[in-house]
């Protein structure tokens, strides 16, 4: 009998980036480079361990966002076109490296490419959302949902209607594509503010996930710390995140992805090959990027860097995956007996470390999987639910405000670099919620517009572009897409208010920015709510 439990959550998430008016896109990028490297290995994993009958759980974020990417038309097909190059250069470099030390690599990526092409293609007919659904409906994956658009709800409060919205929005989408409703909620960078819960529990949401100073700073004091969840006064469960187990993957000193045998991130054919060479596979303006053909390894703090040997990095990532087991079964026995009930490790990680940042973390989560499974009785892995599910009992709290990374508040997402944006956003969606209550039986080109200026406003709210305002990558991009949903939002609010809708413009933006193809303005209606 298991002495405690492990539950890892994973947040799969991208912004909405879809760009029909050019016929490829910089940043697009992002979303194929995670479906090869993050998406389809993690799937690979979940249908290797289903093969051999391996029994886990696991919790996913699949956000609202990514989702509406994964099921749309133009970017699956566009992203068969992008696996069709990598395909072709692969090709290329097994003729350029032939007898050279890299020629093994070149065949490796070769077939990864041609890999992920049948199964995106052949195995799951281009929806990634369904396999992942079916691994839900055999009892191994738990999907929980996110903000629509990821927005940052602590700086949201002012507005509770706008709140109310990122929810309402997300859990309707969930249903339309995965067929049910959501029970779990990743918070956008697990912000959470008290109260917020009440709008979760409006929602039928049952659970969060808060980072620890969360848990441990609330009111009153946790009885169990971070090893079980409380309940807000709500009712909605919050789940604290364990430090330990996080920081053996996260930390940039102690973390298993900083191991020399692994491979090396930022060493890619696409910055060190001959521009000439290699420019038909950049993008479109001639830009070198990441082809994901990465032929070193870590090595160490040098910059001259060893060749990749793919078979050791497998044997130090089983390695680590019994290094992390150990550590837990000693956590969990320890917690064991200072406890009335079994204590949980919840371990989130955001899923774009395993696969593209960490080319080697599907290997290691199933290696720690099977581990688990065959080589220890300590400990199990679990979902929130259903910890919840065995333990229904629990402590009422009031978690603090607070959020995951840098210094575990706000000041990544409100700061010198991007604090302008929120007074317009507050601004929109006080005008958005007024619109709303206004026009309760709007009908035809003013119900459109309605509803795109909810769509505007939801992308315009999205956490990322602060977060890449702050840390300076893409910048000008996140200021575009900021400024530019705001400004669409402010021409329909205007021509509504003058009841001189520009039908043209509304078709050219309603194709472009076309998530959420069921939105209803009367989300933001404070009538409604």
């Amino acid at each position: 009998m298991e002495k405690g439990y492990l539950s890892i959550v994973l947040h799969a998430h991208l912004p909405y980036v879809r760009h029909p008016e050019y016929p490829r896109f910089l940043e697009e990028e992002w979303f194929y480079e995670a479906i090869t490297e993050t998406y389809i290995p993690l799937i690979k994993t979940f249908e290797a361990l289903t093969r051999d009958n391996v029994d886990f759980r696991i919790t996913m974020s699949l956000t609202p966002t990514l989702l509406s990417m994964m099921t749309d038309s133009l970017l699956q097909s566009r992203y068969v076109k992008h696996l069709d190059r990598l395909i072709e250069l692969s090709e290329h470099e097994i003729q350029r490296t032939r007898h050279s030390e890299f020629e093994s690599l070149a065949y490796l990526y070769r077939d990864f490419f041609v890999e992920a092409r049948d199964i995106f293609c052949n195995r799951y007919h281009h929806n990634l959302a369904a396999a992942f659904q079916k691994f839900e409906a055999m009892g191994k994956l738990e999907i929980i949902t996110c903000g629509a658009t990821h927005g940052y709800l602590p700086m949201m409060e002012i507005n509770p209607q706008a709140v109310r919205a990122q929810i309402k929005m997300a859990v309707q989408t969930h249903e339309r594509i995965l067929g049910k409703k959501p029970r779990g909620i990743w918070l956008p960078e697990c912000g959470f503010y008290p109260g917020v819960d009440t709008i979760l529990k409006e929602e039928g949401i049952s659970f969060f996930v808060v980072d620890t100073h969360g848990i441990l700073f609330a009111s009153p004091r946790p009885k169990y710390s971070i090893y079980a969840p409380a309940y807000c006064r709500s009712g909605v469960a919050a789940f604290g995140r364990d430090t330990e187990s996080s920081k053996s993957v996260w930390s940039a000193e102690e973390g298993y992805p900083g191991d020399g045998d692994y491979r090396e991130f930022y060493r890619d054919i696409g910055f060190d090959l001959d521009y000439n060479y290699i420019r038909p596979y950049l993008s479109s303006d001639g830009t070198r990027i990441n082809t994901g053909i990465k032929y070193y390894r870590i090595t160490g703090a040098t910059p001259h860097k060893a060749v990749y040997d793919p078979q050791q990095a497998r044997r130090k990532a089983e390695e680590h995956a019994g290094n992390f087991m150990f550590n837990r079964q000693k956590q969990i026995e320890h917690l064991a007996d200072l406890m009335d009930r079994k204590p949980l490790l919840v371990s989130p990680y955001d899923a774009e470390l395993f696969g593209h940042w960490w080319f080697e973390g599907p290997m290691w989560l199933e290696s720690l999987f099977r581990k688990i499974a065959k080589e220890q009785t300590s400990i199990k892995t679990i979902t929130p639910m259903e910890y919840l599910e065995e333990y229904p009992r629990n402590q009422v709290l009031t978690p603090t405000m607070s959020s995951w990374g840098y210094n575990g508040y706000s000041e990544v997402w409100l700061n010198g670099s991007n604090h302008w944006v929120y007074r317009h956003l507050h601004e929109a969606a006080s005008r958005m919620v007024k619109a709303a209550t206004a026009n309760p039986d709007a009908d035809g080109v003013r119900r459109r517009a309605l509803n795109q200026m909810a769509r505007e406003l939801l992308l315009a709210q999205s956490s990322d572009w602060a977060f890449i305002m702050k840390t300076g990558t893409h910048t000008s991009y996140a200021v575009k897409r900021t400024v530019g949903h705001l400004e669409r939002f402010t021409r329909l609010w205007e021509a509504l208010e003058k009841n001189l809708i520009d039908t043209g413009y509304l078709d050219g933006i309603e194709s472009m920015d076309n998530i959420f193809p069921d939105a209803d303005y009367h989300i933001y209606s404070s009538k409604t709510n």
